[in-house]
C-alpha cells in the first residue's frame, strides 16, 4: 500500500500556503545558502546546477526544492533559477513537515524514487561496463557509490540526489 494514495490530497494541504513567483534568470536557492523552506513547484520550469554543472531542467509540478537541505540540516548545495516565469508554494520546513503527515510522506515517497532510480542507474552502467569488459575508472566509481548507496554509517547517508 503506497503511503500517498492519492496525489490530490497532497496538492490539497499546500492550499494555505504563501505562493512566490520568479521570472525567467532568478534564482529560487543559492548553493551554501540556508532558507529553512520547501519550495514545490506549481507552474514553471526551472534548471538545478551544481558546480556550474546542469543536473535537471524540472517542470513537473509538485516538484519539491529545499527537501534534502532541511532534512540533512546543511546549507542548500545546488542552485535553483527559473528559466520561465514560475510559481512555487513556499513553507517553513520545519512545520510543514512535522505538521503535515501528507506532505512528511510526500516528501519521504520522492526521495525514495529518487533512490530506486539511482540504484537502477547502478546497474544499468555496471552492466554495461562489464559488457564491454573494461574495469577501470567507471567500475571504481560504480563500487564506491554502491557502497555509499548501502554503507553503515548514517552520518554519510549520500542517497545523492542534488540536494536543493
Amino acid at each position: 500500500m503506497a503511503l500517498i494514495t492519492d496525489p490530490a490530497t497532497f496538492t490539497k494541504s499546500l492550499a494555505d500556503l504563501p505562493i512566490a513567483v520568479y521570472e525567467p534568470g532568478e534564482s529560487v536557492l543559492d548553493a551554501g545558502s540556508t532558507t529553512g523552506q520547501l519550495f514545490i513547484l506549481r507552474n514553471g520550469t526551472v534548471e538545478v546546477t551544481r558546480d556550474g554543472l546542469g543536473i535537471a531542467k524540472v517542470s513537473e509540478p509538485g516538484a519539491v526544492f529545499g527537501e534534502l537541505s532541511v532534512i540533512l540540516d546543511r546549507p542548500h548545495s545546488a542552485d535553483v533559477r527559473a528559466l520561465e516565469r514560475s510559481e512555487f508554494h513556499v513553507a517553513e520546513a520545519s512545520s510543514l513537515l512535522t505538521d503535515n503527515v501528507t506532505a512528511l510522506a510526500y516528501v519521504a515517497a520522492i526521495l525514495a524514487r529518487r533512490l530506486e532510480a539511482a540504484n537502477d542507474a547502478i546497474i544499468e552502467i555496471r552492466r554495461e561496463a562489464e559488457a564491454d569488459k573494461q574495469p577501470g575508472a567507471l567500475t571504481r566509481a560504480l563500487d564506491k557509490l554502491g557502497d555509499l548507496l548501502v554503507g553503515p554509517n548514517p552520518t554519510h547517508l549520500p542517497f545523492y540526489m542534488p540536494m536543493f
